[in-house]
């Protein structure tokens, strides 16, 4: 929320074979994991193109770090590998586990210029169908000596209609609480592959490059939580290969490597992946940052998501957009927003002009355009903000849309106005906010009934997280566009561990014959907190 050095603590601060499948907490090679570089920052300790441990690179390629997924569509999908030395990236698919008539996709030669990491197209795939995959990495100069294969499955979207799930959640490894093996690691995703859902949303903080951990951190009961740690996890990430090293820490894990075997991902990001509460042009204040220009170390942290996600409209040299539509058949259509590449600074955001806002002109007029042309009969904005809630940044500064005077629309709000305005007046029906970010979970109905701003159609906004972070009491709510808030569950006190609980995932499932859409919101162990039934067509509901 506020910076985390000077203004307060920021509330944001696989299936590898059966032997890995059920090995609950098996690590890839955590010894060199947690000295691996891309070999380009001058690290010392490292050897070897990949800057692992030189014995680490006798024998054949290895894949340990998992497989990912992502921009499913009916015929297509994305298929993402690290290696842990140069190597040719190969996939395999088929209709079956045994890979009879198995289809072989050659890759990428993956290298020191992506962290070693490799994305393969795959086309020509059936529609609505289940997808076996393995990936493959063959040694350059002698293609016969290949990796163990690394397995996953996906299914391609539905032409028709036919039942849709997703989940979605955001905050990954923030304040302090890692990865730690007496509690299961990262089990929430465990939990939610359980629900075999379509895809997975992630609202954003997918890392927290500003947050450094320890190895123990005492908790209330007098107990201990147990991190473990790799060198990028010590300090904040400035370089590339520091924010390299927090993505990789994350897949440690091998219930999120399980998970993202099997879930295709639509990944978004947030402020955690640069630093807490960041915007463009910011000079930072921070001791803890030899580099101050907070532009160059996003454009590091950019290159870096840009290499960890199979996302195709962001290339791996971070050329491209975060933001995209993604399309699940015709009766969903996801909207991926970037609240923070375009976005003014923070400010009191009560200025009475506001063209770029928190979206920027570019993104706005995009985002107005691709929902006019949507005939999916549900349009889910994936915002990575709340709309609102009032987040703060500091002591007058704010972070989100809203700012807390319940009046006409200022500041951010104006660009959000003039959405829902245009959401209105072309008739769009079917719109549903999605997001994460304050580290609890709630539901949203925005109602103009109850507004100062009236020119909009009422819509609902879902918030759950964190995945594995610490949760913060809920904030106040900002009047302009109305909301109320039948749903809310918070802690009292900030920074409550994981192993205290309020780690939240949200649920979503579309009905395929009547198209009715059901939110749950869900807590980690999978408990229903609260559900709402939404109908297709109806205002107000």
């Amino acid at each position: 929320m506020g910076r985390e050095s000077g203004r307060g603590i920021g509330r944001r601060t696989v299936l590898t074979g059966s032997a890995a499948a059920s090995a609950a907490l098996a690590v890839p090679a955590v010894a060199s994991a947690a000295s691996a570089t891309s070999g380009t920052s001058g690290t010392s300790g490292t050897s070897g193109a990949s800057g692992a441990p030189a014995q680490a690179l006798s024998g054949r390629p290895s894949a340990q770090w998992g497989v990912q997924v992502g921009d499913v569509t009916t015929s297509s999908g994305l298929v993402w590998v690290r290696s842990d030395r140069p190597a040719r990236m190969i996939v395999e698919t088929s209709a079956t586990e045994s890979f009879a008539r198995a289809k072989r996709w050659r890759g990428p030669l993956v290298g020191p210029g992506t962290d070693f990491t490799g994305r393969t197209a795959l086309h020509g795939l059936p529609a609505g169908s289940q997808v076996h995959y393995r990936v493959l990495l063959a040694d350059p100069e002698d293609p016969r000596r290949t990796s163990e294969a690394v397995h996953g499955t996906f299914r391609t979207v539905p032409e028709r209609r036919k039942d849709v799930r997703f989940v979605w959640s955001g905050d990954l490894a923030g304040q302090g609480w890692g990865i730690n093996p007496d509690h299961g690691g990262y089990r929430i995703f465990e939990e939610m592959r359980r629900r075999e859902p379509d895809f997975f949303l992630c609202s954003g903080d997918n890392i927290y490059a500003d947050g450094p951990m320890t190895e123990t951190v005492k908790l209330p009961d007098g107990s201990t939580w147990r991190n473990l740690i790799t060198p990028e996890k010590t300090k904040v990430a400035e370089t590339l290969d520091e924010y390299r090293g927090n993505f990789r820490y994350n897949l440690l894990d091998a219930a999120l490597r399980r998970f993202h075997a099997e879930v295709p991902t639509i990944t978004q990001w947030d402020d955690h992946e640069v630093l807490n509460n960041w915007y463009p042009g910011e000079i930072l204040v921070d001791d803890r940052y030899t580099e101050k220009n907070v532009d160059v170390l996003a454009a590091r942290a950019r290159q870096a998501f840009a290499e960890y996600f199979p996302i195709s409209t962001l290339r791996p040299d971070a050329s491209g957009r975060v933001y995209r539509v993604q399309h699940h058949g015709p009766l969903l259509d996801v909207f991926v927003l970037d609240c923070r590449t375009y976005r003014d600074p923070n400010s009191p955001n009560r200025q009475p002009k506001d063209a770029q806002g928190i979206l920027g002109a570019e993104q706005l007029a995009w985002l107005k355009r691709e929902l006019s042309r949507s005939r999916a009969v549900w349009k889910v904005i994936a915002c990575d903000m709340p709309l609102g809630l009032v987040v703060p940044d500091g002591g007058t500064d704010f972070e989100a849309v809203a700012q807390g005077d319940p009046g006409a629309p200022l500041g951010r709000e104006l660009q959000m106005a003039d959405l829902l305005r245009h959401i209105k007046h072309r008739k769009i029906t079917g719109t549903v906010w999605l997001t994460a970010d304050v580290h609890y979970t709630s539901a949203q109905h925005y109602d103009p009934s109850r507004a100062a701003f009236k020119d909009f159609a009422p819509f609902w906004e879902f918030v759950s997280g964190p995945l594995n972070a610490g949760a913060f009491p809920s904030v106040k709510l900002d009047g302009t566009f109305g909301p109320e808030q039948p749903y809310v569950k918070a802690p009292t006190v900030a920074n409550v561990s994981p192993a205290e609980g309020f780690q939240f995932y949200g649920e979503v499932d579309i009905d395929g014959d009547s198209a009715e859409m059901t939110v749950r919101l869900r807590e980690d162990g999978g408990k229903v907190l609260f559900t709402k039934v939404l109908r297709p067509g109806l205002v107000g509901q």
